[in-house]
C-alpha cells in the first residue's frame, strides 16, 4: 500500500493545487486522477500568474480572445477559466461516482475586492455563469465581508471554497455563513445539498513564527493551530444545529488543508501531508509536494490526538511574544495582499501582451 493509499484509507480526499495549460494537454491531471487519486483542483491568482505569465502557452488564445476584450482582467479569466473548464470535464466522473462529495476545481474572485461584499458577489456570479459544469466551486476571501458573500452564494445554491483562513475564529466565521446560508434555504423549502470547504492555511504560521522561536518550536505552529482548528470543526458537527441540517439533506462543509508544501528545509519536503490526515477532510497538495509524497511519504496524523499537548506548544510560543489572535489577522492580511500583488502582475503583463499583439497586427 502506497502512501497516497494510506492517506485516502483515513478517509481525506486529495485535491490538486495547481493548473496549467502544460498539465492538461500533456495528460499528466488525467493521470494524476488516475494513478495518485487526485478528486479536485484548486487555483489561486499566484497560481494564475505562474502559469499564464511564466509561458507561453497561452498566447494563441490571449490573440484569439483579443479580438473580444481588451481589458486585462477579463482576458485573464477567459485563459483560467479555458483551463478551469477542461479540468472541471475531467473531474465529472469524480463528482457523479461520489454523488457531489468531492470531483470540483476552485476559480477565485479578484483578490482586490476582499473587503467588497458587492463586488464580490457581482464577479462571483459573472464566474459560476461562465461554467457548464456542476462542479465548480467559487473561491471567496475569508474576510468579514467576504462572509457576507458567502451566505448569500450558498443561499443562491453556488458551492464556494472560502480561503484564506487562519486559526479557529476565522474558520468558524466561514462555518457560520455557510450554515446561515443553508438555513436561509431550509425557511424557504429549498434543497439544502450545496457544497462548500473550508480552507485553512498550514506553513505560512511556520514561514512567520519560525524566526521568533527557538528550533524546538520550529515547525510547531502550524500544526498546533490547525489541531484546534479540527476541534472547532468537530465540535461544530456535533452541534443541534449541524445535525438538524445535515437531517434536512445538507452536507457539512468539508475542512481543506492549504497552503501545505513544506517552507522550512531543514524539514522533510511531504512534512505535513501525513500528519494532517483526518476523516472527512481534504488535503490541496502542490504538483511537487503530491509527487515527492507519493515517492516517499509517510501516514503519521496527529489530528486526532489529544488537543491538550497543541495547546501546550502554543503556549510556549506565545511565551516568545507571539500573539496568535493578531499573527492570523496579519497572515491573512498577507496572504490577500500577495495574491492581489500577484493578481495585478499577472494582469500587467497580460495587457502588455495584448499591445504588442496590436502592434504587430
Amino acid at each position: 500500500m502506497t502512501a497516497i493509499d494510506e492517506l485516502v484509507g483515513e478517509g481525506q480526499s486529495i485535491w490538486l493545487d495547481a493548473i496549467s495549460r502544460r498539465l492538461l494537454s500533456s495528460g499528466t491531471l488525467a493521470r494524476y486522477i488516475n494513478d495518485l487519486r487526485v478528486t479536485g483542483l484548486t487555483s489561486n491568482p499566484s497560481i494564475l500568474s505562474h502559469a499564464i505569465a511564466g509561458s507561453s502557452d497561452y498566447d494563441a488564445l490571449l490573440a484569439k480572445a483579443a479580438l473580444e476584450s481588451s481589458d486585462p482582467e477579463e482576458l485573464v479569466y477567459e485563459l483560467a477559466i479555458w483551463d478551469l473548464s477542461e479540468a472541471s470535464d475531467l473531474f465529472m466522473p469524480v463528482y457523479s461516482a461520489t454523488g457531489g462529495r468531492d470531483g470540483y476545481v476552485s476559480i477565485e474572485v479578484p483578490p482586490q475586492f476582499a473587503a467588497d461584499s458587492r463586488q464580490t458577489l457581482l464577479w462571483a456570479h459573472r464566474l459560476h455563469a461562465r461554467f457548464a459544469n456542476p462542479n465548480v466551486m467559487i473561491k471567496v476571501p475569508g474576510t468579514p465581508a467576504g462572509f457576507e458573500a458567502v451566505s448569500q452564494l450558498i443561499y443562491e445554491g453556488i458551492p464556494v471554497n472560502v480561503t484564506l483562513l487562519f486559526d479557529a475564529g476565522q474558520y468558524r466565521g466561514a462555518s457560520s455563513a455557510y450554515l446561515e446560508g443553508i438555513e436561509r434555504r431550509e425557511a424557504e423549502g429549498l434543497e439544502l445539498e450545496v457544497a462548500s470547504v473550508a480552507s485553512v492555511f498550514v506553513s505560512r504560521w511556520d514561514g512567520a513564527i519560525d524566526t521568533l522561536v527557538p528550533p524546538e518550536l520550529c515547525a510547531k505552529a502550524g500544526l498546533a493551530v490547525m489541531q484546534e482548528i479540527y476541534v472547532a470543526y468537530q465540535e461544530l458537527l456535533d452541534t443541534a444545529r449541524s445535525r438538524r441540517l445535515e437531517a434536512g439533506g445538507a452536507r457539512p462543509q468539508r475542512l481543506l488543508w492549504a497552503s501545505t508544501s513544506t517552507k522550512n528545509p531543514d524539514f522533510p519536503d511531504t512534512y505535513y501531508l501525513g500528519k494532517l490526515a483526518a476523516p472527512g477532510t481534504i488535503d490541496t497538495v502542490p504538483e511537487k509536494t503530491l509527487l515527492a509524497f507519493a515517492d516517499h511519504g509517510s501516514v503519521d496524523p496527529v489530528l486526532g490526538s489529544s488537543v491538550s499537548a497543541a495547546r501546550e506548544t502554543i503556549a510556549g510560543i506565545v511565551a516568545h511574544g507571539v500573539d496568535f489572535a493578531e499573527m492570523a489577522v496579519t497572515l491573512q492580511q498577507q496572504g490577500a495582499a500577495a495574491f492581489e500583488a500577484d493578481w495585478r502582475s499577472l494582469t500587467a503583463t497580460v495587457g502588455g501582451k495584448v499591445q504588442k499583439l496590436g502592434q504587430s497586427s
